[in-house]
């Protein structure tokens, strides 16, 4: 595989083999299912790299699921300023959240859209992201 932007040649083995991942986005929808039982849950996507995780993962959901999705960009070309460049259709306030996330590298992005999404006053709020660089595949429950 060539990388035509450096003009490299790229390994051809993937990072995580596809039905690894597919097998572990499964049994993410089968804990967030369980751990939301009966409730409504609302996706919120950080879009656009968490977009085909986020719409795999809703396939994995057993539970009523509505999705929206927010966007942002570094500001200025700073590390760890970002904005929004496009915000959230419905408002969350009172419902279950679970923000998913592609890669989380430092963590600052995640955590100023938390920050965000908290200051909107859902009844939970969650992260879920396909690799986090330290842990792997993760789903944790970061608001009661």
């Amino acid at each position: 595989m060539k990388n035509f932007l450096t003009n490299e040649t790229l390994s051809e083995q993937p990072l995580i083999p596809q039905n690894r991942l597919q097998e572990r986005v499964s049994e993410l929808g089968r804990e967030i299912s369980a751990a939301y039982g009966d409730s409504e849950l609302t996706m919120v996507a950080i879009l656009r790299g968490a977009f085909v995780f986020a719409a795999d993962l809703l396939r994995a959901i057993t539970i009523p699921v509505s999705i929206d999705f927010i966007a942002i960009s570094s500001y200025g070309g700073q590390a760890g300023v970002v904005r929004i460049t496009k915000d959230l259709e419905e408002s969350i306030a009172g419902r279950h959240v679970l923000m998913i996330e592609d890669i989380i590298d430092t963590g600052l992005t995640a955590n100023y859209l938390l920050q965000n999404l908290k200051r909107r006053n859902p009844a939970s709020l969650q992260l879920c992201t396909l690799l986090d660089r330290s842990h792997g595949p993760t789903f944790h429950q970061l608001l009661g």
